[in-house]
């Protein structure tokens, strides 16, 4: 009798008899021998499949199995530390729900116009498969870090017609012959709730109508935005670093195979447990003008110099390899690296080319301008961990934004860069707590003031300090996972050029 199971629990089962169900993930008939690969959602299982233990109308079915084909096999499992997870199992008995023929996406290597028009099949690679399990435990480490901090969840609405950031980037949308806009953040409304529940967030999708083309930008993103009555700008970054540290720390554990998977350095991970680094935007100024920055720079063009003729070399290798390669697994894992290789190079010689550029801007960065892609990159280069960048100048920052104290010029606000050119994952800021100064900082943007009485009324009636932050998620799971364009970090990415269907 079999033990029907999943194979993230194989370990539980090792020298017992159970039946999978799931997906071929690959297959590699070996004379009276097939290896075929089983993919079931929560995990990879290798299952050898040999002629004299099953019947032979079940073996040459198993045969010409194509690539996504689902079934349910039944046999032993039994360890293996060569295989994905530590077991394999040992098939005695398999039953074809579908055969699959002509699968489009193939082992091979595949650009990334074809992955992406192919989304709704290309989200069951091994590599999106990973990307998604890292993404739900990032979900799941911020949602329990607020729940243990005892904070209450509010759901924000979607649609408004006030902008919590720069009216230009608004969805506009026709609602009932009424003009309104899909949310950029839900901090405006949450505001309302915190001086009702004190400690709140809100986490769901936002939008922006940026025509923003960058690997760091997407036009529907998702966003977790604590809002906290009664808290100081030291308690506020302090709420920031320990969220922080609490996603990788939870995705270190949970996720440390996904990780492998995606080929992430772990220890990079660790080393953003330490505390973050705390810079003021006129300290960050100082720094894009220094010799410090200089001297990282032209150390970072030497290095990817270098790994370029490396790179160069490995292609040479695999070239002449490929005439050699008598398998036709052999052949495609040659022609993958080959193209592999020169994509690495590619993106290493854009940055190559940037490199001077980006120097130009730091040592011409003038006090007053917001910080840029390349001035955040360069800032955060310099550092292991993250670093919070905090007292901007008031002119470049939202109108809600408490001005410090000691200095008008700025605001108290922070953004987190994450390393490795990541850029900012968190923005956030005391919230100008005084009605008629928010007024001002209104009519100074020139917003109409009817769209923000309910706002104003907030600072008229029981007004008091408070001040939160936004997170965003695909931004912090392509940090998390080590890849390049926060478009893989979700299902089906919108972006200006996105195809909508699905």
């Amino acid at each position: 009798m079999s033990i029907a199971t999943y194979i993230d629990k194989l370990n539980n089962h090792i020298d017992e008899t159970v039946s999978l169900s799931g997906w071929v993930q690959g297959l590699r008939p070996s004379g009276k021998v097939i290896f075929l690969t089983l993919r079931d959602g929560t995990g990879l299982c290798q299952c050898i499949i040999e002629k004299r233990t099953i019947s032979e109308e079940s073996f040459n079915a198993a045969k010409h199995l194509g690539q996504e084909s689902t079934l349910t096999i039944e046999g032993g499992v039994r360890k293996e530390t060569r295989s994905t997870g530590g077991v394999e199992i040992s098939v005695s008995k398999l039953s074809i729900f579908h055969k699959t023929e002509n699968y489009p996406i193939t082992p091979k290597k595949h650009g990334d116009e074809f992955l992406f028009k192919h989304r709704h099949l290309h989200l069951r690679s091994q590599r999106q498969w990973a990307i998604a399990r890292i993404r739900h435990t990032v979900i799941d480490a911020i949602r329990t870090y607020f729940n243990d901090l005892d904070f209450t969840l509010v759901d924000s609405p979607i649609i408004s017609n006030a902008a919590g950031e720069d009216e230009q980037t608004l969805f506009s949308l026709n609602y009932f012959d009424r003009n309104a806009a899909l949310s950029q953040t839900g901090q405006m409304h949450l505001e309302c709730s915190a001086l009702s529940l004190g400690k709140v967030y809100c986490f769901g999708p936002t939008f922006r109508a940026e025509k923003s083309k960058t690997r760091r930008h997407l036009t529907e993103f998702w966003m977790v935005e604590p809002e906290v009555a009664w808290i100081t700008f030291p308690e506020l970054l302090n709420l920031g670093e320990k969220m922080i540290h609490k996603i990788i720390s939870d995705v270190l554990q949970k996720r440390s195979d996904e990780l492998t998977i995606l080929g992430r350095d772990k220890e990079k991970l660790k080393r953003c447990l330490e505390p973050f680094p705390q810079l003021s935007y006129s300290q960050a100024v100082d720094l894009l003008h220094s010799d410090k920055v200089e001297a990282k720079l032209m150390q970072d063009l030497a290095e990817k110099n270098a790994m370029v003729d490396t790179l160069n070399n490995e292609i040479q290798t695999a070239k002449a390899d490929l005439p050699n390669a008598r398998k036709q697994w052999q052949k495609d894992k040659l022609a993958n690296q080959i193209q592999e290789t020169t994509e690495q190079i590619n993106e290493l010689t854009v940055q190559i080319k940037n490199i001077p550029d980006h120097l130009a801007l730091a040592k011409n960065f003038q006090w007053g301008k917001d910080l840029g892609g390349s001035d955040e990159t360069i800032i955060s280069s310099m550092y292991d961990t993250p670093v919070y960048i905090h007292r901007y100048p008031k002119d470049v920052k939202a109108f809600y934004m408490l001005p410090d104290p000691e200095d008008q010029r700025v605001v108290l606000n922070m953004d987190c860069l994450a390393p490795e050119g990541y850029g900012e994952i968190i923005g956030g800021s005391m919230r100008e707590h005084d009605h008629d100064d928010l007024l001002a900082r209104i009519n100074e943007k020139g917003y109409r003031q009817e769209n923000y009485q309910w706002f104003l009324d907030l600072r008229k009636y029981g007004s008091v300090p408070h001040g939160g932050f936004g997170l965003g998620l695909e931004r912090t799971v392509a940090w998390m996972c080590g890849i390049k364009h926060v478009r893989e970090t979700i299902a089906f990415p919108r972006l200006t050029q996105s195809n909508l269907s699905p």
